[in-house]
This record gives structure tokens, C-alpha cells and sequence, in this order.
């Protein structure tokens, strides 16, 4: 477990900074980019959810960000088409 303090002013830009990092360290593969949560420093217990993390049909994870709408993706599908 890494725990990472950064300063952001809100949730919203958190959670698109957690995105960004996932992605940029999700080729190694001791991380687990579907476990990724955040929270704030007064109330770690409260966390936040990065990515969907339900397993697909194919036992892949999904992709997309957690409370999206619209289907799921797997991981190695990260623009999901306009139609979906």
C-alpha cells in the first residue's frame, strides 16, 4: 500500500488526477490500477472509488470510471465507442 498526499481543491480533480498516475503506471504490473481509491487526509476511512472495478463476463475488470453510465469496458478498451 502507497499512500500518496497531493494537494487538489476538489474531488472531482482528484479523482482525474488518480486516473491520470493509474494510467501512467498501469504497465507494471505490481499495480493494481481496480483497487485505486481516494480520500481526504481528515477522513481516510471515506474513500472514493477511481475505476467501475466490476469483473466483465470475461473475468476482466472494467475500465471505465467508477459510476459511469452506459456499459462496461474492459481495461485494454479505454475509449469506449460513441454508440455504447
Amino acid at each position: 500500500m502507497i499512500h500518496l498526499p497531493v494537494t487538489v481543491p476538489d474531488l472531482a480533480g482528484t479523482l482525474d488526477l488518480a486516473r491520470t498516475l493509474a494510467r501512467s503506471l498501469a504497465s507494471m504490473p505490481e499495480v493494481d490500477v481496480a483497487g485505486i481509491t481516494v480520500s481526504t487526509e481528515d477522513a481516510q476511512h471515506v474513500r472514493h472509488w477511481v475505476f467501475c472495478d466490476r469483473i466483465m463476463p470475461d473475468r476482466r475488470r472494467c475500465g471505465r470510471q467508477a459510476d459511469h453510465g452506459g456499459v462496461c469496458l474492459p481495461v485494454d478498451d479505454p475509449w469506449p465507442p460513441a454508440s455504447r
